[in-house]
């Protein structure tokens, strides 16, 4: 039975070795690291640069994680092609993984209209049994999904099979859209970083799907946040925050070079190591200023 999915779900980064070939013990000690710091389960997503593998690759990450999880949380598989057939196969890869939902996005290389989009991710519903993430992700890559997409997938299927992760702006005031659109019906993940998670969690999601960097300290905002204590929820929010703006600064490339620059610190990763082609390299400054603030986080995660 697929495990329900809610809480906080951190996307996995993927390790490379010097060769460039994915680095799977290091991978694991991520996973097994992730549950260490309290995460409710784990995924694969667009920091996982599930876009700059090929299908072999992707495929097997899949299977490995699945392997990993065994007896552990909640996993999630990045299930998004450029064509129905390829998502499809991917997505029955991941339900093969033992994985308890998919999350997709849309086409990247084209612009679809919204019966365009009903067709894809219906197609991908129809095929699977475990629930869906509809993600836009339109913030650094893909198009954004009309709201009406949203509300005929989910008067389709349902919400226990239709899940989403809205992250087109204005964030705040499309997630209000979309739960009251649905009489609060929808479960709806936050994925902006952690950035907007103080604003979403007050508009009513069930749980967050950030990166690996910040995951202690997202991990004790979700408490604080459920326990209703506004000291704490601004002390750690503040400086995530500030993190997160420098890692949006330069989009997917900033999220990726960021995010490995602090499990390598936290002693998860090797090495820093992204998939080329990469548009962006973070200088000294702001490594120093990152760790400045993450100094800032750590206090707040004591006190």
């Amino acid at each position: 039975m697929a495990k329900k999915l809610q809480g906080v779900l951190p996307v996995l980064q993927t390790p490379f070795h010097e060769n460039g070939s994915i680095d799977y013990p290091t991978l694991e000690r991520e996973v097994d690291w992730a549950y260490s710091m309290g995460a409710d389960g784990v995924g694969t997503g667009m920091v996982s640069e599930i876009l700059r593998l090929n299908k072999t690759e992707r495929i097997e990450l899949t299977n490995r994680i699945g392997k990993m999880n065994q007896g552990m949380g909640a996993y999630f598989c990045s299930a998004g092609a450029e064509t129905v057939k390829e998502a499809l196969e991917f997505a029955k890869a991941s339900v093969d993984a033992g994985a308890d939902a998919i999350m997709a996005i849309p086409p990247t290389t084209l612009d679809l209209n919204a019966n365009n989009l009903l067709e894809y991710y219906r197609s991908l519903a129809r095929e699977i049994t475990i629930p869906m993430i509809v993600q836009d992700a339109s913030g650094y890559v893909g198009q954004p999904i009309p709201m009406e997409v949203y509300l005929v997938l989910l008067q389709d299927f349902g919400p226990e099979k239709i899940l989403f992760k809205p992250e087109a702006p204005p964030i705040g005031g499309n997630l209000s859209l979309l739960r009251d659109a649905t009489n609060g019906q929808a479960r709806i993940f936050e994925g902006s970083g952690g950035i907007f998670l103080v604003d979403s969690f007050r508009r009513g999601i069930v749980g967050t799907i950030p990166g690996m960097d910040l995951l202690a300290g997202i991990v004790a905002l979700w408490k604080a946040l459920q326990q209703g204590d506004t000291r704490q929820v601004y002390a750690l929010y503040l400086p995530i925050c500030a993190i997160v703006a420098l890692e949006m600064q330069a989009g997917l490339d900033g999220f990726l070079a960021v995010e490995k620059y602090f499990l390598c610190k936290l002693g998860v990763f090797k090495n820093e190591i992204r998939r080329p082609p990469i548009r962006w390299e973070m200088d000294q400054e702001t490594g120093q200023e990152l760790d400045r603030l993450y100094a800032i986080l750590e206090v707040a995660m004591k006190s």
